[in-house]
């Protein structure tokens, strides 16, 4: 059997929180700098929560963080994330997403993982409010790594040695299984990224990023949502 490890983004490819997780860094970044309008200015499409935030520090003070800063912004960034995404009006789920890992999470040659720029506990409350957060085991985040591709091989090794456990669970005669690797995103760096780690590119045009954009940047599979999963599950069988 071969076994497919399938790694998705968060923002964009799976949900769009409305801009909460914007609105949660501006209420930390005023709370302990005084800085009103923090996100102000500051793309955040395919970057890490980390370079979002040292981003944040040049901009706006003009220096940047010390570590201990770095790790009071995601203090009090965590429960104004959850503030956020519990009252964002537009908040939704993308096109296709739910039936989707609900099939893939019941076979059991998919293992589901996230490779996200979000520290984990920000993906976990994105992910909670609409239950998506139960068909994902391991990852990769920006609590890992500033670094994306880095962050993608941390979520692929954790992906991995689950597999290697599930084996060993199954008694000594279990074989070993084949691997697939495919990571799944809505910008050309999740698309560098998992190339990075020699992953099969699903790039979906529901984030910031136009599908023709997307179209040139060479991803294995191009589409503009997941409403018709047909041609994912077509990779996954065959590669």
């Amino acid at each position: 059997m071969t076994r497919t490890i399938l790694l998705f983004d968060v923002d964009g490819t799976l949900v769009l929180s409305g801009g909460a997780g914007a609105r949660a860094l501006d209420r930390a970044f005023q709370a302990l700098h005084g800085v009103a309008g923090g996100m102000e200015g500051i793309g955040f499409g395919g970057k890490t929560d980390p370079a979002i935030v040292r981003e944040i520090f040049h901009k706006k003070l003009g220096r940047a963080p010390a570590p201990a800063e770095m790790e009071a912004i995601y203090h009090a960034y965590v429960p104004y994330l959850e503030e956020e995404v519990i009252a964002s009006r537009t908040f939704v789920v993308m096109p296709g997403v739910a039936s989707l890992l609900a099939d893939l999470s019941a076979r059991t040659d998919v293992l589901l993982g996230l490779v996200t720029g979000n520290i984990e506990e920000g993906a976990r409350i994105k992910l909670a409010r609409p239950g998506l957060i139960r068909h994902f085991r391991f990852g990769g985040f920006g609590s890992d790594s500033e670094d994306r591709d880095h962050l993608t091989r941390i979520g692929l090794e954790r992906g991995r040695a689950l597999a290697r456990g599930m084996r060993r669970g199954a008694g000594h005669a279990a074989p070993a299984a084949g691997e697939r690797v495919i990571v799944v995103g809505d910008t050309p760096h999740d698309i560098k990224a998992g190339r990075s780690v020699g992953a099969l590119t699903v790039a979906v045009a529901t984030g910031s990023v136009l599908y023709e954009a997307l179209a040139i940047d060479s991803a294995d599979l191009v589409l503009r949502d997941l409403s018709d999963p047909a041609p994912l599950l077509a990779l996954i069988e065959r590669g």
